[in-house]
């Protein structure tokens, strides 16, 4: 059983953390979680007709699963490191989702919605992913698949703030079979790592949460409070980052699967 005294500290430094993170594209300062990016001047915008965008490859599979829209103007908004950069080295987040019982799915890729804090500076256009059963707090699990594909970044048309999202997807090499009744944690993450590329000495990417699962496809999947941190940059192994006053923005993560 966790010390109670340390569950205090983790907890502490969680809010306090996102209490500076509306500051951090103005203070430059890397934050593990960003709030309040929206604001009159530059409201969200509608998610594009269902016309092949999702920012999947050229020739898209089927979505499988989509936890839904994010929501700027929400109070609740949240976005949480997820990036490999110049400024903040590899920092992943995992979000879960349950596979359907009665059989077998098959999982060609996964997706992601990101804002960048630099626009359209994908570099590398390389993505990194991976797959993980049995995460628990401070236990990050088994890894079943992980590692690096070319990587579409399409945008939303939606943005928080002067941030733009982008749907951020991989495909993976050898298409994965989840067994039904099994839950499993997915990480897409965007890279900006060409010292030669001076967009990438300030680029950061935040993965964002959904609270109204709007747009969702079978969002029922994705088991709630379920969104874990791995960073050793931040000095987190695998936090769930769901609690204390954090819980009410997390239920849910914008993602998606892809057959």
């Amino acid at each position: 059983m966790k010390n109670i005294f340390t569950l205090f500290l983790v907890g502490t430094t969680l809010i306090a953390l996102a209490s500076i993170a509306a500051l951090a594209q103005d203070a430059k300062t890397p934050s593990p979680v960003l709030r309040n990016v929206g604001n009159a001047s530059h409201p969200s915008s509608p998610h594009p007709p269902t016309d092949g965008a999702w920012g999947l490859p050229s020739v898209p599979g089927t979505i499988i699963f989509y936890g839904g829209d994010t929501n700027f103007s929400d109070p609740n908004y949240e976005g949480y490191a997820n990036e490999n950069t110049l400024v903040v080295g590899t920092t992943s987040v995992y979000a879960a989702v349950t596979a359907p019982t009665g059989g077998k799915t098959i999982v060609s890729g996964v997706f992601f919605n990101n804002i960048a804090l630099v626009e359209g500076v994908f570099d590398p256009k390389i993505g990194t992913y991976d797959v993980r059963r049995g995460l628990s707090e401070e236990n990050c699990g088994t890894e079943l698949a992980s590692g690096s594909a070319p990587q579409t970044a399409v945008p939303t048309g939606r943005s928080g703030g002067d941030f733009v999202e982008y749907t951020t997807s991989v495909s993976f090499p050898k298409p994965l079979t989840a067994k039904g009744g099994t839950t499993y944690w997915f990480n897409e993450t965007p890279q900006c790592t060409n010292t030669g590329d001076n967009a990438c000495e300030s680029q950061e990417y935040y993965f964002d949460n959904t609270t109204q699962q709007t747009n969702g496809v079978n969002a029922n999947a994705q088991p709630p409070y379920q969104l874990y941190l791995n960073s050793s940059y931040f000095g987190y192994s695998c936090l769930n980052l769901c609690e204390g006053e954090n819980k009410p923005a997390c239920q849910w993560g914008s993602w998606g699967l892809f057959r």
